[in-house]
Order: structure tokens, then sequence, then C-alpha cells
């Protein structure tokens, strides 16, 4: 793992250092939806000495470098996806809790129509659910 992450970040321009290769060690020791305080805690947690201005620079170029995929919930939070694959979230509003929806289990009839001079780059959904109130 740590070369494949050394390769993307040396294509970018950007150095593998010691302690990008530890946050990369916490996000991607399994699939995962993090964000910056999480990833702040979790690298605590796991002994690794590191301000939380690096954990923002660190997964904004993780994201740059198309490590992770950035999914803005609702516009006030970030959630870093360790998954990098085309697929869909349901976001839980009462729980924080961002989970996968496989990309074949949604469907869209149609693509609107695009501004002239665009492409798509891609169609991401978030559902946001919260538990059913009686």
């Amino acid at each position: 793992m740590h070369a494949h992450i050394s390769d993307r970040l040396r294509q970018h321009g950007a150095k593998p250092t010691a302690q990008r290769l530890a946050l990369a060690r916490v996000i991607f020791e399994r699939p995962q939806h993090l964000s910056a305080d999480d990833l702040f805690r979790a690298a605590l947690a796991a002994g690794i000495r590191v301000s939380k201005a690096t954990v923002y620079n660190t997964l904004n170029l993780f994201a740059e470098c198309g490590l992770v995929r950035e999914v803005n919930v609702d516009g006030s939070r970030l959630y870093y996806d360790s998954t990098t694959r085309p697929h869909h979230h349901f976001f839980n509003v009462d729980t924080g809790e961002l989970i996968d929806i496989p990309e074949h289990a949604v469907r869209l009839a149609e693509m609107p129509e695009l501004p002239p001079g665009t492409e798509s780059a891609g169609v991401e959904m978030v559902v946001k659910v919260r538990k059913r109130r009686s």
C-alpha cells in the first residue's frame, strides 16, 4: 500500500512524508468515511503525533490525488471516503453516519440536459435519512 500511495503522491508533485503515510494507514485500514476530526482522533488513538492542520492538508492532498473521495453531505459537513469507485450514500442526520449504497442500486431514468459547453463528470447522490418519528 505504501508504494501505491507514495507513487500517487509523487505523480502529483507531493512528498510521501512519514506523517502522510501514517495517516494513509489509518484511512485505508478498511473501507470507511471519515471527517477530518474523525481522522485526527483515530490518528491520536493510533499513537500518530500529528496536528489538526496536517490532517486537513493531508486529506485535501489525498482528494486532489484521487486517493479518497470527498463527500459533502449538507454544505457544512465533509467526509472523506476511502472507496473511490463511483457509489452513492445514505446520510443519517440523527447520527452523522454515512453508509454506502451500491452504484447499481440507484438508477436515473434520465439525465437532465447539461449546460452548453459542459460534460458530465459523474453523478453522486446522498440520501438523507433519520429515525422514523412516531
